[in-house]
């Protein structure tokens, strides 16, 4: 029989600052709901033991995410390949140190706030993993999957357009991935104490000055409601190319948040497979390439003030050039591989990997096999060889997470299918 533990820890800040997202500064007014980390510690029969974290944030960077490895390590005897940190990419989130360096207008004031939250958060997500690990008991572990329909393609569909549409009846366009996966924990008895599912889609539904958990937050209040003693936690797919449609207002939130919640509880009433009790573990770093550094005169362009974003990374490029800083040419990429039981796989991917990713790898290892984006740290967008092609937003602006380029190379996908095909053969070979 499995262990497992779970803990939740509210991360909220106690005082206004900076929200996530949208390239702009918004001071918080209020909290809509709290904000948390959470976190799943699973032992199978062998005494094999990860750790799942979810939280209620946009991303962690670099440096953080290897502090709470490092840790995590040292205090329980984890390694990486047994740690999974996810975070739902929620935009009413607070801002965090380092993670799109660039993206707001902040003065040094509220640059001292944000690393002063980042501080005060980071022990705060090891007590969670802590607490989990602690609190290990016997459990039986089950996987089904529900449907949810809210999240459509922006790269082929307005918005605009897409409220048109969907007022017509008529199917968006692009690629898309519906499935809620879905992850049970019942005690010996049957009681049910931890649900965790995933959606691939942004938690880009609000953007007031609310705290709050986006659509996601409004699902796991629903599932928790509907399961009363049992934990929802919630990790986001390959979304990075997916967004909430149409969106913008706190009743279409609550409308997806419970669209969510009833895909869950399909998936729970449904056919939920017993996963027997054994964990295998892998994880690479891929090193991706960018495919170029912009030239002086391109950096001279977008420096031009009124750009935003675009004008605060090229400045702060500009001067780091000039103070002789060497430039990154590309940056370590982490994917993960999970296998429970005989055969459910679970990948996580880092950052804002697009929906192709998911289609292909369940195309490739069967249909139990779950997706995960947002993982790790954030890198940045992580475009297919189709969305790299066609290029728009998600192919074009890796600048945005302070990187000196604006894309990364044409073999992106070969490269994270190829590292994922390794992670896949490690955990499915004999011991």
């Amino acid at each position: 029989m499995w262990k497992v533990g779970i803990a939740s820890t509210v991360i909220t800040p106690q005082e206004p600052m900076w929200l996530s997202g949208y390239g702009s500064a918004r001071l918080s007014e209020g909290t809509r709901h709290d904000l948390w980390v959470k976190a799943m510690a699973l032992e199978d029969a062998q005494g094999k033991r990860a750790v799942v974290v979810t939280s209620d944030l946009v991303g962690l960077c670099k440096d953080m995410y290897e502090r709470l490895c490092s840790s995590i390590e040292s205090r329980h005897g984890l390694d990486r390949s047994h740690i999974m940190i996810t975070s739902t990419h929620n935009h009413c989130a607070p801002v965090t140190t380092d993670v799109l360096p660039d993206y707001y207008p902040l003065d040094a004031a509220g640059w001292e706030m944000v690393d002063e939250y980042t501080q005060w958060l980071e022990p705060r997500i090891l007590q969670t993993v802590d607490e989990a690990l602690s609190r290990l008991s016997p459990a039986r572990l089950s996987a089904g999957e529900g449907t949810c329909t809210f999240a459509g393609n922006r790269r082929n569909n307005s918005e605009a357009e897409a409220a048109d549409m969907l007022a017509k009846g008529i199917p968006l366009k692009g690629p898309v991935d519906h499935s809620v996966p879905i992850l049970a924990v019942h005690d010996p008895e049957g009681n049910l104490l931890a649900v965790m599912f995933g959606y691939a889609c942004h938690p880009t539904t609000l953007s007031d000055l609310q705290w709050c958990g986006d659509y996601p937050g409004y699902a796991m209040i629903e599932v928790e409601k509907a399961h009363p003693g049992a934990t929802a936690l919630f990790w986001t797919g390959c979304g990075g190319d997916q967004n909430p449609l149409p969106r913008r207002s706190v009743e279409l939130c609550e409308k997806y948040g419970a669209m969510l919640a009833r895909g869950v509880e399909e998936g729970l009433q449904g056919q939920m497979r017993p996963i027997d009790p054994e964990v295998r573990c892998a994880f690479e770093f891929v090193p991706l390439q960018f495919d170029r550094a912009p030239t002086a005169a391109e950096l001279k362009r977008d420096a031009a003030p009124g750009k935003g974003v675009r004008t605060r990374w090229a400045q702060r490029m500009i001067r780091e050039l000039e103070a002789g800083k060497t430039m990154a040419t590309g940056c370590p990429y982490g994917v993960q591989v999970w296998r429970l039981g005989a055969d459910q796989l679970w990948i996580a991917l880092g950052a804002e990997a697009v929906v192709d990713y998911s289609l292909r790898f369940k195309q490739e290892y069967g249909p139990q096999t779950w997706v995960c984006g947002y993982a790790h740290d954030m890198v940045g967008y992580v475009p297919s060889r189709r969305v790299w092609d066609e290029g728009g937003y998600e192919a074009e602006y890796v600048y945005e997470y302070g990187w000196l380029a604006y894309r990364f190379s044409s073999d992106i996908e070969d490269l994270v299918a190829g590292a994922v095909g390794r992670l896949v053969k490690q955990v499915n070979d004999e011991p």
